[in-house]
């Protein structure tokens, strides 16, 4: 308790009384807007980038975008592990509306192909951000007193595989074209052997898998970050 030793008239509301709610718990529930705004930011413009960066191939069967989206899910993580499920659901909300009017004015911005955002694109993205992110949130909260690399894993395999699963389908499958019928996406539904040496599918199948594939690796790779954050965010002066 060498903490309390120096404490002035104004931080004496904050020392816990008998039957008061600890200070985490307070932080939990109202947590300071400064903190939350870094977070709902960071995730609009992982958002706006990951919209933009994959339609854009890297290598043969991967896009650009597969290496910033992965990073939304360690924005919720840490959000959901410093402040809890409900205001990691705040900052979800808070970066898909942002996204969702981001992707909106990248739809009116031509580019040397086209718009910088296809409706496709725009639609697919919102949804499958908001689905995967929430059962990102539910999955985190249900493990959260579990092993402390146990729940960021789990809820960031599950939800990223829910992602990629509906934003490739809605974004790419020739089977939607009717939600977008001047966006010709023929050149992701050429047939061809799954990542080269598969069975015969669509190339949007491939990069769907590939792209499954590299957020594995990164959701084993972002427990180092996420580790790191809370400590930070978490420390408390000795």
């Amino acid at each position: 308790m060498g903490a309390l030793t120096n404490i002035g008239a104004d931080d004496r509301s904050r020392v816990p009384r008998k039957g008061a709610k600890s200070p985490t718990t307070l932080s939990k529930r109202n947590p300071d807007m400064t903190r939350l705004i870094p977070g709902i930011l960071v995730m609009a413009m992982i958002v706006v980038a990951s919209n933009i960066l994959v339609q854009f191939l890297f290598g043969q069967w991967l896009t650009w975008g597969a290496f910033t989206y992965p990073l939304a899910f360690l924005v919720t993580d840490v959000m959901n592990r410093v402040y809890g499920a409900s205001v990691a659901r705040k900052v979800v909300f808070a970066g898909f509306v942002t996204g969702v009017i981001c992707s909106l004015i990248g739809t009116q911005i031509m580019g040397e192909f086209g718009p910088l955002v296809t409706w496709r694109i725009a639609v697919g993205s919102g949804l499958a951000f908001l689905t995967a992110q929430l059962l990102d949130v539910a999955i985190f909260d249900r493990l959260r007193e579990g092993t402390w690399w146990r729940a960021p894993l789990v809820s960031t395999l599950v939800g990223s595989a829910v992602d990629t699963a509906l934003f490739f389908t809605i974004a790419f499958s020739a089977g939607l074209a009717f939600l977008e019928p001047a966006n010709d996406v023929s050149w992701a539904n050429e047939v061809l052997p799954l990542l080269g040496s598969g069975p015969m599918a669509p190339l949007w199948i491939s990069l769907a898998v590939a792209d499954w594939c590299v957020k594995l690796g990164l959701a084993l790779l972002a427990l180092v970050p996420f580790r790191m954050i809370v400590r930070r965010l978490t420390a408390h002066p000795a």
